[in-house]
């Protein structure tokens, strides 16, 4: 078995890692993709490979010579053809150049810019089929050629660009660029059709054009090896390339990278996430359903400015326009909101980061808690009158911890407050996930009237399941204030979807309840659950997460790792934050019944 790769390619859209190599010499993880080609190809036990070169041929050959010798080569012999009109010719044509090769034994095809599991090879070659293209489900990351297969899994259709259908997704399957060809196959089929497509179409094509045509003529000629999406990734600019340092790292490096990305986890469809909070049971797939139907036009219209969010707003929670501003997530009301005070916050710690990272002009005052990270109004107002605090940050339920005030306890507190000057900033962006008996609001036009010293925030994108469209609002009596935080924000800071979910939102209210109920139940059910499992105490909790304490010799980061590791379950390590620098504590989303019972199965193996 030999290899052909093509690495003729500039990679212009990689920008400054291209500049002075070539596109297989940029870095994943510290290793340049053609060393891991070339290390894949040696495991798999492959006698001979030839690689196409063009830009920078030079300097790649002068890197693989300073990387492999014949001793790390296995035997394996690496030798060159060169493209030298790279600039003005596809992969149809470095191919072309090396047809004659094909001609001399079976042969592995690959691209130069892909990153891929050494397993891939191995199995490609152990196959009994003798014509393979390596293929793998198409997600949403994916772009290129795709080929639609038949139960046989041959390969009867192969879909370019053009040919693209979004409706028929299910059926695509995305070409990984890594195939199999015996040379048979390549002296009847390949080698004809692709002199002859070159010279009706040219030299600027893809090689993949001839395998369309030949699945066009003939179902049976070359089938699907399908692989998984998470053993391989194509490089074409730098975000391909932090993806794929993601999904190719390992240990505490690909947790670290993970943590940092604050999100984005669409485009690792396989993990599992336990970290960030949405709410599983709403929206419905009837509003989904309404969303999608405008989808078009809320793509192509401008949306309405602050004044209008207002509006929608102020009508949801029973308020004034002027009591009420919108933000882009509350992580934007947070930010406008630290830039509009000054003095000292009193903060019952653990806490949400947010919150006192955006507090720029204030100085922060810790509220003592006890062992289980509880506290109460008494240990709040102590706090407050011992620093002589203007301001209080309550998140409630507390997040990470889950402690939770009662409605009489909070308007106690409020109520003492007031006689201090003391304002309160209550967060009750979890506050809906409370059982229906505890469950409140503040965002309450006679509340907010009674108590000016009050101000609220709520995260719509938690709750409501719609992180994805950023809203979040902050209300008070003060219109002066609400004023000044519009006024912090941009005028369109809301997008044309995040301003229709508020508009139709109204005709969802009580299915809204209903999934609030769930997850209140499924809690109940999950924080059981977890407290069957030997060495884990579960803290109760009002929100849709639990905070758990493990003992024992593995520390919270190395369960972060194994789960994330060896189950593709991302997990919320709370040891970089303050309160938890033991490293023996975790945060675990409430989701599905379904999907709960899976970490519990992996917790109860990891925690053995």
């Amino acid at each position: 078995m030999q290899a052909i790769i093509l690495a003729a390619g500039m990679g212009k859209r990689l920008g400054r890692y291209t500049k002075d190599a070539t596109k297989c010499m940029v870095e994943v993880n510290g290793k340049a993709l053609i060393e891991y080609a070339i290390e894949a190809l040696v495991k798999a036990k492959v006698s001979r490979t030839v690689l196409v070169v063009g830009y920078k041929a030079d300097v790649l050959k002068n890197f693989i010579a300073s990387k492999f010798n014949e001793k790390n080569l296995g035997g394996m012999k690496i030798e060159y053809i060169e493209n030298k009109v790279y600039d003005t010719t596809n992969n149809i044509y470095s191919f072309y150049l090396a047809r004659n090769e094909l001609l001399k034994d079976d042969t592995i095809l690959l691209e130069s810019d892909l990153i891929f599991r050494k397993k891939i090879l191995q199995d490609l070659i152990a196959s009994p089929e003798k014509n393979l293209a390596v293929l793998s489900h198409f997600e949403s990351w994916m772009d290129g050629t795709c080929a639609i297969l038949d139960q046989e899994q041959d390969i009867i259709g192969m879909i370019d660009k053009k040919s693209f259908n979004w409706n028929k997704i299910d059926d695509y399957y995305k070409t990984v660029n890594i195939y199999k060809f015996s040379r048979e196959f390549s002296e009847q089929y390949y080698i004809p059709f692709l002199e002859a497509y070159q010279k009706s179409f040219g030299k600027n094509e893809y090689y993949e054009q001839v395998l369309k045509v030949l699945s066009f003529l003939s179902s049976s000629v070359i089938k699907g090896f399908v692989v998984s999406g998470d053993d391989w990734y194509e490089i074409d600019d730098p975000s391909d390339l932090s993806i794929a340092e993601d999904r190719f790292s390992e240990g505490l490096e690909k947790l670290k990278s993970m943590q940092k990305r604050f999100g984005g986890y669409w485009r690792f469809p396989n993990m599992k996430d336990y970290c960030y909070l949405v709410n599983p049971y709403f929206p419905p797939k009837k509003m989904i359903d309404e969303m999608t139907s405008s989808f078009h036009t809320l793509l192509t219209q401008y949306p309405s400015g602050a004044a209008q969010m207002s509006l929608l707003a102020s009508k949801i929670f029973n308020l004034l326009p002027e009591q009420i501003a919108v933000g882009n997530g509350a992580a934007e009301l947070i930010s406008s909101l630290g830039r509009c005070l000054t003095g000292k916050v009193c903060v019952p710690y653990p806490t949400f980061n947010e919150y006192p990272e955006r507090f720029i002009g204030m100085e922060t005052v810790p509220v003592p808690v006890d062992k289980n990270f509880r506290y109460t109004v008494n240990d709040i107002i102590k706090a407050v009158i011992e620093s002589k605090a203007n301001c209080v940050l309550l998140i409630n339920p507390d997040n990470p911890s889950g402690n939770f005030l009662g409605k009489e306890d909070v308007l106690s507190l409020l109520g003492k407050l007031k006689e201090l000057d003391c304002n309160l900033i209550f967060d009750e962006s979890f506050i809906d996930f409370a059982e229906k008996e505890i469950r409140y609001s503040l965002l309450d036009y006679n509340i907010l009237e009674e108590y000016p010293n009050l101000i609220v925030v709520k995260s719509i994108s938690k709750s409501y399941g719609v992180p994805g469209i950023r809203l979040g609002v902050i209300a008070s009596s003060r219109k002066d204030f609400i004023e000044k935080i519009k006024k912090t924000n941009g005028i369109w800071n809301i997008n044309s979807y995040g301003e229709y979910f508020l508009q139709i939102y109204e005709k969802y209210s009580k299915t809204y309840s209903m999934a609030c109920d769930k997850i209140a139940d499924e809690r109940q059910r999950f924080s059981k659950e977890l407290s069957k499992i030997k060495g884990l105490k579960v803290f109760p909790s009002q929100a849709n997460y639990v905070l758990c304490k493990i003992s024992g010799k593995i520390s919270s980061t190395d369960l972060t790792l194994k789960l994330l590791d060896k189950a593709n379950i991302f997990i919320k390590d709370l040891s970089g934050k303050k309160g938890f620098e033991k490293g023996e504590y975790i945060r675990l989303a409430v989701k599905a019944p379904e999907e709960n019972d899976l970490l519990v199965d992996a917790l109860k193996t990891f925690l053995k």
